[in-house]
């Protein structure tokens, strides 16, 4: 039944405005975004649809236009809606980040890089570039691997801290798996990265693993 047709407070527009977002499940905040349904379904079951696909609704957002141009009903207008609330979301917390000390504020860090990294199918390594001062000068990212690896080279990642004239420096990469857990090569790459920046005098402060729904930090496990 189209959501037109549904009591005016079932419908999750109405619902949202008289309740609040929270109030509403990730199918129906996604219906929002999408306003229209397809032939037979409602927007409703069409975003319900999406987020078993992908598996969640993070997952759903992050997807690749590709991935979301193969669906049937999905079409450039849809796929441009989602994009635009993902990327609104990325904006906020790196605004987030920007205001202050990311050291001052280790969640708005975490939550930081967990949207940028937590839903990738590959491997990603981000480098958060600081000053003096632990003022974020720049996010890039520094490599990209395969499922299972990712190459960094030392001597790129100190060029690049040469570049913005940083001062420190926050490493975070993820685990398609979903572990958030730090392997031997992780905490080698780490190492390696820690002595080579040393040498230009650039600090590495953290370096994040970025699992399923969690960040794991190297400074609090004691590995930096």
């Amino acid at each position: 039944m189209s959501i037109s047709r549904w009591p005016a407070g079932e419908r999750p527009r109405e619902r949202l405005l008289a309740r609040g977002a929270q109030s509403l499940s990730d199918a129906e905040l996604v219906a929002i975004i999408l306003r229209t349904g397809t032939r037979g379904r409602n927007a409703v079951e069409v975003a319900r649809g999406l987020i078993g696909r992908f598996g969640s609704v993070g997952a759903l957002l992050a997807a690749e236009h590709r991935a979301l141009g193969a669906i049937p009903g999905l079409g450039s207008a849809k796929r441009a809606q989602l994009a635009a609330v993902m990327e609104l979301a990325r904006r906020a917390l790196r605004a987030a980040l920007d205001r202050g000390d990311p050291l001052a504020s280790p969640r708005a860090v975490r939550d930081y890089l967990r949207l940028e990294l937590q839903d990738r199918q590959h491997e990603v390594f981000l480098g958060v570039f600081l000053d003096a001062q632990n003022r974020v000068l720049a996010v890039e990212e520094l490599s990209r691997g395969t499922l299972t690896q990712t190459s960094v080279y030392p001597r790129e990642v100190v060029k690049r801290a040469l570049h913005h004239n940083a001062a420190a420096l926050i490493f975070a990469h993820n685990h398609p798996s979903g572990v958030a857990e730090p392997s031997r090569s992780d905490e080698a790459l780490t190492q390696a990265l820690k002595q080579a920046l040393a040498l230009v005098d650039v600090k590495v402060l953290d370096h994040f693993v970025i699992g399923a729904g969690a960040a794991m930090s190297f400074a609090e496990r004691g590995l930096i």
